[in-house]
């Protein structure tokens, strides 16, 4: 079985059937694909096909500042952002990459649908065009991924700052190379059309034998979210879609959305999405705020601004209190619920989409929100991401994280708040690529 991005070459033991998406779950195991970004390089493909929505015209960058917190001001060709979209309370709609191709061209990741809903329900001279599955999107992570990339484009990227972007070519295939991803780490995206995409795969891959790279399955692209300071949604909160009766009706139009209409909602929270959605002050995201401009939500986020309620942080599990619930499956008495997942994405449920978060608590009051719960193998720590109170977000505070749906055994796991990111060191928009050896030509 193959997908069009990624060459099916015999050396993955997990697949995962999602409708008709084939998603890889591991290639050497999650232990393994989660030391890449660390020591050595991965390349990605999990996202594809990715969410992707090219919004051309001499009104683009209007629609984007009147739609998204960002300022785009100063927004040169060849450069990108992360844009936040909110809800007029201030609520994440949706949030994603924007890049700028072109004066009056950009291409934007992860925005879609509500995006498109935006921009067709405004009056703007800006036409968008859904491109999803016409294109690919690998990540290329880890110290020695601009190696990689050199060895495998035969092009001095060394050029490329952080959050820029230009074209290059692979294997004969105009590809466009971004810096920017998910590992925390040294790290890069390469775009490109469909039909090159398994090519490029290959020869990215066979580029990085020598540097000791990693195929990236679903379960380690996850954990690095939480290990590396990026909240994501579909995995740390959900988006409050069906909160906006016109846009759920549009969905609706459509067929509806998996992520939205069929999820699930594990862990202590409870089933109320709406005690899940997030703002972005509380995923540490103000920065990105800009007030010099007007955009959904802002009365509401000039608030949160101003008076913050929570913020985010890294929890460090108590490790016998872990070790406590797994015990707990052997003993003749009720166990608690299983934690023998490497994180908290579940692949067993008949739901589309299931979402865990679990109640942060201190003297019995709930002070946070925890989500997207993974080991990391390089710290040897349970860790999490938690928006908590701003009282108890002194790194080294004591909290109890509560375990268990509702209406099981549950369990308070001590936990210590910890830095956010917990991954500090060799980030990527720090990394001078000047030190590293630019590869050799032939």
């Amino acid at each position: 079985m193959q997908t069009p991005a990624i060459p099916y070459e015999g050396d993955c033991p997990m697949f995962l059937a999602r409708g008709s998406k084939l998603v890889a779950l591991q290639f050497t195991g999650w232990r393994d694909e989660t030391m890449s970004w660390k020591k050595t390089a991965y390349i990605g493909a999990v996202l594809n096909p990715a969410p992707t929505y090219k919004i051309k015209g001499r009104e683009a960058l209007k629609f984007l500042s009147d739609a998204n917190v960002n300022s785009f001001r100063n927004f040169p060709v060849g450069t990108g952002k992360h844009g936040i979209m909110c809800t007029e309370e201030g609520l994440i709609m949706m949030d994603g990459v924007i890049i700028r191709t072109g004066e009056d061209e950009v291409i934007t990741y992860w925005m879609q649908p509500y995006i498109a809903y935006a921009l067709q329900k405004g009056s703007y001279d800006a036409q968008g065009e859904d491109v999803t599955g016409r294109v690919f999107l690998f990540q290329v992570a880890g110290p020695r991924s601009l190696e990689v990339l050199e060895k495998a484009s035969d092009d001095d990227l060394h050029d490329i700052k952080f959050m820029h972007h230009r074209t290059s070519r692979i294997n004969g295939t105009e590809v466009r190379i971004l810096r920017m991803g998910m590992a925390g780490t040294l790290a890069y995206e390469v775009h490109g059309a469909i039909e090159g995409a398994q090519d490029v795969y290959r020869a990215i891959f066979t580029a990085g034998k020598e540097c000791g790279i990693r195929k990236l399955g679903q379960i380690a692209y996850m954990m690095n979210h939480t290990e590396d300071g990026f909240p994501q949604a579909y995995y740390h909160f959900p988006y409050p879609w069906y909160e906006d009766s016109a846009f759920a009706e549009y969905l609706d139009k459509r067929g509806g959305n998996r992520f939205a209409t069929n999820a699930d909602f594990k862990g202590s929270m409870g089933p109320d999405p709406t005690l899940r959605y997030r703002n972005p002050v509380e995923l540490g995201w103000a920065g990105m705020i800009n007030f010099d401009h007007d955009f959904v939500g802002r009365r509401a986020l000039e608030r949160m601004v101003a008076n913050p309620k929570r913020r985010m942080v890294t929890l460090e599990w108590n490790i016998e209190d872990v070790v406590d619930i797994y015990a707990s499956q052997f003993r003749d008495e009720e166990p608690y619920p299983p934690m023998d997942r490497p994180n908290d994405v579940y692949y067993e449920s008949s739901r589309a989409h299931v979402y865990h978060a679990d109640q942060v608590l201190q003297d019995r009051k709930l002070v946070g929100i925890s989500s997207g719960r993974s080991i990391s193998q390089f710290y040897r720590r349970m860790l999490s991401l938690c928006s908590i109170d701003i009282e108890c977000s002194t790194i080294g505070t004591d909290v109890t994280v509560l375990w268990g749906d509702p209406g099981t055994r549950q369990k308070e796991v001590h936990a210590k708040v910890a830095r956010f990111p917990y991954l500090n060191e060799n980030r990527n928009q720090d990394v001078d690529v000047s030190a590293i050896q630019r590869a050799a030509k032939e």
